[in-house]
């Protein structure tokens, strides 16, 4: 349904760092870059990331966040690892989300720029 979708960042440099740590364990990487955008895929971009004058603010309650396909469980972990070591903040450790189904299993975080981001699988 979706062919990809775009975020505005105030520092393309960090973000380019960030991103290019928490999307590699999960079979994704930056396919396009240059001073002001990021473009980001396995076999084409599906997300931009792109330099902004007035990035979204960051709203706890706005209900939005992003959430990348996981091959396995351990690049979920991946994930939440890369995230906290590149200036991302803890928004859920890595588990099962029974809520969701007997065999999701996710990670969520924030990015550097405020965006909620998750990293799920569903195989056991």
């Amino acid at each position: 349904m979706i062919h990809h979708v775009s975020i505005g960042v105030r520092d393309i440099p960090k973000a380019k760092r960030f991103y290019d740590a928490v999307l590699a364990p999960l079979g994704y990487s930056c396919m396009s870059h240059d001073d002001a955008s990021l473009g980001y895929g396995r076999d084409a971009v599906a997300l931009w990331v792109n330099a902004a004058g007035r990035p979204v603010p960051p709203d706890d309650d706005s209900g939005l966040h992003f959430c990348f396909a996981a091959p396995t469980r351990d690049s979920v972990d991946a994930f939440h690892v890369a995230a906290l070591r590149t200036g991302g903040r803890d928004n859920g450790p890595p588990g099962i989300r029974a809520d969701y189904g007997p065999d999701y299993y996710a990670a969520f975080v924030i990015d550097p720029d405020g965006y909620r981001i998750e990293a799920c699988c569903s195989d056991a």
